[in-house]
Formats: structure tokens, sequence, C-alpha cells
């Protein structure tokens, strides 16, 4: 059923929705905004957006204001900017009654765009690809761990000694998703009820990991609905008085990823990464667009991996790529080409569940259309184990990530001037942040032996 404006109107002045939360996305990926009484919505903010602090793209994780950033600062006043709605992305939230959202584009008072913004990065991606007749689909899969635990309770414990939703390995295993099905059919009928198409969920390697996948949709669509799900998910199990986690690498064991499946179409919705005459299924533009993410895959890694836990799922051997290649169906390889035909598709395996995906999906586009625009040859696709290739590797941590980001010329020409830097402050404030904390680790190795 399309849930267009007209629609919330009648849903609103019967009675059956009252509240509208409209959202914008902040740079770690988390819906940020407000929730709105139904008829001032209607009344004031559909057609003129709300104001919302400009902060909101200048803080940490822990909303602390933060000295580094442009857009907003204590000189500046922090002042305001519009949270514009984008009706495109209207819907339902069952899980909470009597709601609605829709999630907004960030704009100046002037109407210019916040160009850092999430949302606004990846819109600018798109027009460049639409401008070469081309269009992105992605779908986006996001792995979680399940604990028995609260929030709070997993707050009171320091984050120490959960109980994992599984105590062994439920990879596939239809026993293993039963455990909690409760919880997981909950979170797709939810999904499926706020216009998502849901289509499968499975266990996980780790211990109580699993993973609900949705069908794919044209870029904008994708990462919108992704961000939906993730905070809803996290809704749903706290009202279950359980928790799940996102985090990139909660433990020793396997990481939360957050594999990345790109196509493209032409302007008459042609598939246009395929070729039935090449031996690898490939297209010269499909060819070039890989080539392009190989090229660009270290300066932007940045966007795939943008906290210091990101980096530690990047081990030999765990499912998370460290080599820098691509091949088909191989998942030692940090891009893996999938499907044929219509449904070819690259797999970026670098992100894991913390991405941005607004941020992680306009650096594939904007890789991939270098690619295309330069005609980069593509180098001939891995077989055998990734892991043992003499080769370029993903960075090992956020430091060179930065390093590799700031220095790069491809950055500045694709995404701006503004928007190397403001992400560039966001890596130093989490590095610094790291910097200055005293972890268990140190404690339990230096308390008494040192």
């Amino acid at each position: 059923m399309t849930f267009d404006l007209p629609a919330l109107r009648q849903e609103i002045d019967a009675g059956r929705i009252d509240t509208v939360i409209v959202a914008m996305t902040d740079m770690q990926g988390r819906l940020q905004g407000k929730r709105l009484h139904g008829q001032y919505f209607l009344d004031q903010v559909a057609h003129h957006g709300t104001e919302g602090c400009s902060y909101l793209l200048a803080v940490d994780v822990d909303m602390n204001t933060v000295d580094g950033y442009r857009m907003a600062s204590w000189h500046s006043g922090y002042g305001d900017f519009v949270m514009q709605p984008d009706f495109g992305s209207l819907r339902h939230i069952p899980w909470h009654p009597g709601t609605a959202m829709v999630q907004a584009d960030v704009l100046w008072e002037d109407g210019s765009d916040v160009v850092a913004s999430p949302r606004q990065v990846l819109k600018r991606q798109i027009s460049r690809l639409n401008d070469a007749g081309l269009h992105a689909f992605a779908g986006t899969e996001l792995e979680f761990i399940t604990f028995t635990d609260s929030y709070e309770q997993a707050w009171q414990r320091g984050y120490q000694d959960l109980t994992p939703a599984n105590q062994y390995n439920v990879d596939y295993s239809i026993l293993g998703t039963s455990r909690i099905e409760p919880l997981l059919r909950r979170i797709r009928l939810a999904m499926a009820g706020a216009g998502m198409y849901v289509e499968s969920v499975k266990g996980e390697c780790n211990y109580g990991q699993h993973e609900i996948v949705f069908r794919y949709a044209d870029a904008l669509t994708a990462c919108d609905d992704h961000v939906v799900y993730k905070t809803g998910a996290k809704e749903i199990a706290a009202q279950e008085d359980m928790s799940i986690t996102f985090m990139a690498k909660y433990d020793q064991r396997e990481g939360n990823s957050c594999h990345i499946h790109l196509s493209l179409r032409d302007d008459n919705g042609g598939f246009v990464l395929a070729a039935d005459d090449d031996p690898d299924g490939l297209s010269a533009v499909g060819r070039a667009f890989i080539a392009g993410q190989i090229a660009h895959m270290r300066d932007l890694s940045l966007l795939f991996a943008p906290n210091i836990n990101s980096f530690k799922r990047f081990v030999p051997g765990s499912f998370a790529p460290t080599a820098i290649k691509w091949g088909r169906d191989n998942r030692t390889c940090a891009l893996r080409l999938v499907g044929h035909g219509p449904s070819l598709r690259l797999e970026n395996r670098a992100p894991g569940g913390d991405v941005n995906p607004y941020l992680a999906v306009a650096a594939m586009i904007a890789a991939g259309l270098d690619g295309i625009e330069r005609d980069l040859p593509l180098e001939p696709a891995i077989t055998g184990n990734a892991y043992q290739v003499d080769t370029d590797r993903l960075p090992y941590s956020l430091n060179t990530a930065l390093e590799l980001w700031e220095a790069s010329d491809f950055v500045v020409e694709a995404f701006g001037e503004e928007v190397q830097h403001h992400y560039a402050n966001m890596a130093r404030t989490e590095l610094q942040a790291f910097g200055e904390a005293v972890t268990d680790w140190e404690r339990f190795r230096g308390f008494e032996r040192l």
C-alpha cells in the first residue's frame, strides 16, 4: 500500500496515527530528530520542515560537543539547520502504536544542502551517477549479536558477562534460530509493516549472532531502510527485555559484518554490469566499475570502517576481508562478484555492522564511477585464498585510514574538501577519545603485574 502525504492525512484524521517522527541520520548512522503531534506535523512541518541544532552533525558518539568542525561550534553559536521531510521515505512504524516516520534531508536556512550530512553525501553521488545515465541499486546484509540481558542490565554490568541468546555456533541452524524466533519474527513482521521487503533470517557463527536480509532497492531507499531497521531492531529487542549489538567486533570471535551488494542499471532499466560473452560474465562497464573499487578502497576505507573497533574485524580466516582483491563467489576477497546476468552484483565485504550505509554506498558509487569514466582495466579474479596473496590490504587501524583519507586527491575530487575535512575530524575525535581512555585490557595487564 502506498503511504504518501494524503494517506497520512487520512490516518491522522481518523485517529489511527497521532505521532509523526521526523528523523535525519547523523555521522554515526543513527536516527536523530523529533516526535511531533500528527496535526501539528500536517499544519506546520509537512511543507516547511522542522529545525534541529547543527551540533547533531558535530558531536561524538556520546553527544559531546567537540572542536574542529567547521559547520558547528561554540564560536558559531551552534545554530539550527532545517530537517526537510522527504515523503518518499514516509512509513508506518508498527512497533510504536499510532506512529509514522519520515526521513529528512538536512538543509541550511537558505535552502542549500548541508553537504556533510550523510544522506546528502549519498544523494550527491547518486546525482553524479545519474548524470552518466546510470542508476544504483543496493542491498545491505546487517549482522547482530543477541543477548538475553536487557540494555539496562548490560550497562550496569559494564557490558561484561552477558548471556548470548545461543551458546554455540548456529550458522544456518534452524534449531538455533528457533531459540529466539519470537524476537526475530517480531522484527521481521515489524519491518514488513514499515514497508520493507523481508527475505530471510539465518543464524551466524558467533554466539547469539543472526542476520535478517531484505530485498535490494534503489540506493537511497536501501540506506533509508537500513537505518530504520537498525534502530527498530534495537527498540523491539528492548521491548522484549533483550539487547542486540551491531558492533563490528564485540569479542574475539567473528565480528558483525554489513556486506553491501551493489548493481547498476541504465536509464531504460537495463542491467549494465553483465555480459554473456565475457568469461567472468562482466561487461566493459562492469569490469571498470570493479577496477574503480580496487583503485580507491584504501583511500575510502574510512567510510567502510569508521571506528577504532571496525578494524578489529579484519582478521585472516575470519570471513572478514583483508586483501583488496575481487573474485567470483570468493568470500576471502574484499570484493565478491555474485549472481549471473540480471542478478549480477558486486558485494563489498569490508563494512561492519557499525557502518553508516549512506557513506559506504556513496563511496562505492564514487569509486565505481571513476573506474567507468577512466575505463580502468580490471586485474584477474582471485580463485584461491586471498588471505595468502601478496597484495594491497585494507588498513589495520583507524590512524592509517585517516592518513589515507586526508592525503587523497580522489576524495577531494569526488566528495569535496568540506566532506573530507568533516569526516577526518570525526576520525581524529574517535582516536583522541580512545587514546585518553583506560581500558579493561590495561587494568588486567597492569594492576598487579606491572
